[in-house]
């Protein structure tokens, strides 16, 4: 089944590029207790195989899930809204050949949300602090290094994390990776006051929260999984449901007025000039808020992107899409650069049937 769906993906044919550096990656020392136990310790199996469990990060509650005990770790990292339901169906297929956690960023899900109004704007909701935040999950509850596999926002976090704290990541997929329209960088210069003057009346008067009330509501959040989906059908209840129980938690609303006023920090493209890990890009191509080609312009040659792979029908979330199609990519990529190849890889001799830069795999 999988090879059959391989046949629809299309590549850039990065995969092969020479000369990509590939550092082996030295495991520290493990703990006593065998993580198949520990790891289960303060955890409740939420069903057949997954475990959810809360972390301590800084005084703060941070929500995961867990399947498997065995294999490589990798990490799954939510986008803007989401939480670690939103990877549903790809952390229990993960965990079969893998140990795979998914993880709620500080602000959603059902982690923490402290207020962001005691501190300056967007420092406590932004990627420098996610990116601590995956990188100290991975030290401090994954205890080896990690895959990190990302959607949208997420992407930023988790390639943040892949720069500081390069030992503890064996490789960062990001799937539609926010291309972050708003930031200032990307506004035209007439724009950016008027747009950084709306962003502060909504954080600042009740106009956000009156705007946050009429976003979350289950029409409302249906009609945006709609927009964004290219299956329509994979938007369901359950789907609805996921990710609008967390949004109506206290503290919800500042996160997201805080977190839409985000128009600094770091672009994607220079997170991924500055990573020394290989990325791998995963693209629907139908995907409406982030263009498949405008990504492939700013990303596809950079040093450490690997591959661009495109997924036919698809909108902004492959991974709950169309999870046939992905996790066969997350296994790929996992199994090219997992640490047990680390001495014996050679860029130069994956060969994933492309014969040209943009081609169809057959």
């Amino acid at each position: 089944m999988a090879q059959n769906t391989i046949l629809h993906y299309r590549t850039n044919g990065l995969w092969a590029k020479a000369g990509y550096p590939h550092n082996r990656i030295v495991q520290t020392s493990r703990a006593v207790v065998p993580k198949a136990y520990s790891s289960r310790i303060g955890e409740t199996e939420v069903k057949p195989g997954v475990y959810e469990g809360f972390w301590t990060w800084k005084g703060y509650k941070i929500r995961y899930q867990r399947s498997g005990d065995t294999g490589e770790a990798v990490l799954l990292v939510h986008g803007f809204g989401g939480n670690a339901d939103h990877w549903r169906k790809n952390t229990p297929s993960l965990g079969a050949n893998h140990r795979a956690f998914a993880i709620d960023l500080l602000g959603y899900g059902f982690s923490d949300k402290p207020s962001p109004r005691s501190v300056p704007a967007n420092s406590l909701y932004c990627f420098d602090n996610w990116g601590n935040q995956l990188a100290d999950f991975i030290r401090e509850r994954i205890e080896d290094p990690a895959f990190i596999v990302c959607n949208s926002v997420g992407g930023l976090a988790g390639l943040q994390a892949s720069i500081v704290a390069p030992e503890l990541v064996q490789g960062v997929q990001c799937i539609d990776i926010s291309l972050r329209g708003l930031h200032v960088k990307r506004q035209a210069p007439w724009k950016r006051p008027l747009v950084a003057a709306f962003q502060r009346f909504l954080r600042e008067t009740d106009a956000g929260k009156a705007f946050f009330a009429n976003v979350a509501t289950e029409r409302t959040v249906g009609n945006i999984l709609r927009q964004a989906y290219g299956r329509k059908e994979a938007v369901t209840e359950e789907l609805v449901q996921a990710i609008l129980r967390p949004g109506l938690q206290p503290g919800a609303v500042d996160v997201f007025l805080d977190f839409i006023s985000y128009s600094g920090g770091p672009l994607p493209e220079e997170l991924m000039e500055a990573t020394t890990r290989p990325v791998s890009l995963l693209w629907g191509e139908v995907d409406p808020w982030e263009n498949v080609e405008e990504g492939r312009r700013l990303f596809a040659s950079l040093p450490s992107v690997v591959e661009f792979v495109t997924l036919p029908g698809v909108g902004h979330c492959p991974q709950d899409e169309a999870p046939e199609l992905v996790n066969p990519l997350i296994e790929r990529f996992i199994a090219t650069y997992g640490s047990k190849k680390a001495s014996t890889y050679a860029p130069s001799t994956v060969n994933t049937g492309s014969t040209s830069g943009n081609s169809t795999l057959s």
